[in-house]
């Protein structure tokens, strides 16, 4: 069912401040001319002392099978994350949060083999909140691990919220809970209150799996070796 079109034009303040109060925007379609708010009864979010990570991910991610750094190709980010049969993600959808990168609001976590992009994700930041956004993976667990390195730069820089909107299966393995609203926003606003620093450490620079392992767990144990890919 299509959806009518705003009545009102959303630039990138009115994202920003569309965030803060727990709303965040999605199309129909990638050729849909309209976007939709989205406020979710039960929201989506990683505890960031929570990350559940397999023995077999740990073992990916420590050996540095990848190369992973931040806000080096945001846009193929979000274009590889569009690349799908259906996606939510259309036009202004790019355009906007292209516009939130350029103002340091949007960021991306890209995974690398071999100097070719193979995963990443990209998300929002507003204080100490982090609005995940999407992920993708052309190699397996290549977003799971530049999952570990967002969770790993958010600790470091004093995050206090990971937002992931819907609790997947896929999600639900990783640590994904689901809060009821009202408590959403309590943890919200005390967040968006608070500063996080997303290049507390340097965005290009590549960080190791052992550091990000270290950083995104710190005392927590491992699961089992698992089979899922990411």
């Amino acid at each position: 069912m299509s959806r009518p079109r705003p009545r009102f034009e959303i630039t990138p303040d009115v994202l920003l401040r569309a965030y803060s109060i727990g709303l965040f925007p999605m199309a129909e379609s990638r050729d849909a001319e309209a976007l939709f708010w989205v406020e979710p009864e039960a929201r989506g979010v990683f505890p960031l002392d929570g990350l559940v990570v397999s023995r077999s991910l740990a073992k990916t991610t420590r050996g540095d099978v990848f190369e992973v750094v931040a806000d080096c190709a945001f846009d193929a980010v979000m274009a590889a994350c569009a690349d799908r049969d259906k996606t939510w993600i259309n036009a202004d959808i790019r355009r906007l949060y292209g516009a939130l990168f350029e103002r340091g609001h949007a960021h991306s976590v890209e995974a690398y083999q071999d100097g070719e992009l193979v995963g990443g994700l990209y998300g929002v930041s507003l204080g100490a909140a982090f609005f995940g956004e999407s992920m993708f993976h052309r190699a397996r667990d290549a977003s799971k691990v530049a999952l570990v390195h967002l969770v790993a730069r958010l600790r470091l820089g004093g995050f206090r919220l990971l937002d992931a909107q819907f609790v997947t299966p896929h999600l639900a393995a990783l640590g994904a809970v689901e809060i009821p609203r009202d408590e959403y926003r309590r943890r919200l606003a005390a967040a968006i209150d608070a500063t996080g620093d997303f290049c507390a450490w340097a965005a290009s620079a590549p960080m190791a799996g052992r550091r990000a392992l270290e950083l995104a767990l710190e005392g927590a144990s491992l699961l089992p070796a698992s089979r899922g890919e990411g």
